[in-house]
């Protein structure tokens, strides 16, 4: 270990996984993450439930990821955490975890916008090619849907948002409706391979310029499945692939208008998506394709990096840190934040 290495502890809690990373530089020496089990039960995340388990997963999670790592706590530069955007008693449990390391190691304490961390996961150091500066970043979870110009990594901007839900949401939505268990996005993607993505017809919205809307679709999809459903009781059952396939295409359909007019308007060729949506098949897939008809340069996170984990909040939090933007034990985490 040479002296101008920098060793990170990144705590990640925004919502239901607690993950906690330890990164040198740009290399991820540790990545532990503790889902939920319990929010099963309920077809989706119950904040009062997932800040409880926070606190419970918190030091094992952070315990465990100093000691795969091969560190000792005195190696550590900094401590990076999510201050938001999330779940404000989730948050709070990595914020005061974070604060009362950093205090107690007389070490600086540095607070990273969630969103951010997806866009810059593409910089962790695993083999895979980095973005060139400007490029263009499609970042869809399942509470955000953005495409952001990214010039640097601390200049980015938001050109283009969901006014309403996010695409996320509507794989959330479809699946209640299908009576698929919680998480339902992934499996709406499972039954999709089987399926035929033509077989149904939504409506699409009509939003000016890069934005995004979803809430339209998700009541297109219901109102077409309840109107099958008086034809076939069992057209849930019946024709489950066909209409996971046929919702899945949709979406994709109306993430990449959008980026195709950013991408082309602003004469950018780099591009790449990030979040937990982007773990979807078709949407790493279509990247692909639309990417070489476009002459794209795509870059497509490993699925460790799409969904929540620290590995993303612990290399913002390097880039933040060599540049000396660091917080202070005033700093309290936020439900809502700014990009």
């Amino acid at each position: 270990m040479v002296d101008n290495d920098i060793i990170i502890l990144a705590i990640e809690s925004s919502c239901d996984d607690t993950s906690a990373s330890v990164l040198k530089n740009k290399t991820i020496l540790s990545n532990v993450v503790a889902g939920q089990d319990v929010h099963k039960l309920y077809g989706g995340v119950v904040p009062e439930l997932a800040s409880r388990a926070h606190q419970q997963h918190i030091l094992p999670v952070v315990d465990t990821a100093i000691k795969k790592a091969g560190i000792e706590k005195r190696q550590i530069n900094a401590v990076a955490f999510t201050k938001g955007p999330g779940l404000l008693g989730s948050l709070l449990v990595g914020t005061s975890f974070a604060k009362s390391f950093a205090l107690g190691m007389g070490i600086p304490l540095i607070d990273v916008n969630h969103m951010r961390g997806h866009v810059l996961a593409h910089f962790i150091e695993d083999g895979s090619a980095t973005p060139e500066f400007p490029f263009l970043c499609l970042t869809v979870s399942g509470g955000h849907t953005q495409i952001v110009k990214v010039d640097s990594p601390l200049e980015m901007e938001i050109i283009g948002t969901t006014i309403d839900d996010a695409a996320g949401e509507a794989f959330d939505k479809t699946a209640k409706i299908l009576g698929l268990p919680y998480p339902g996005g992934p499996l709406i993607d499972q039954y999709a391979q089987e399926g035929n993505p033509f077989a149904y017809q939504f409506s699409k919205p009509r939003i000016e310029g890069y934005n995004y809307s979803f809430s339209g679709l998700k009541t297109s999809i219901l109102y077409t499945i309840q109107k099958l459903e008086k034809m076939d009781s069992m057209i849930k059952v019946n024709r489950l692939n066909d209409i996971c396939a046929s919702v899945q295409h949709s979406i994709i359909e109306i993430l990449f208008d959008k980026l195709i007019k950013a991408a082309d308007d602003y004469h950018i060729t780099h591009i790449a998506i990030a979040g937990g949506v982007s773990a979807n098949s078709l949407l790493r897939s279509e990247l692909k394709r639309i990417g070489e008809k476009k002459q794209w340069k795509t870059y497509i996170p490993k699925f460790e990096y799409c969904t929540d984990n620290a590995a993303m909040i612990g290399i913002t939090g390097y880039f933040n840190y060599i540049h000396g933007d660091f917080a202070d034990q005033t700093v309290t985490p936020s439900a809502r934040m700014s990009f």
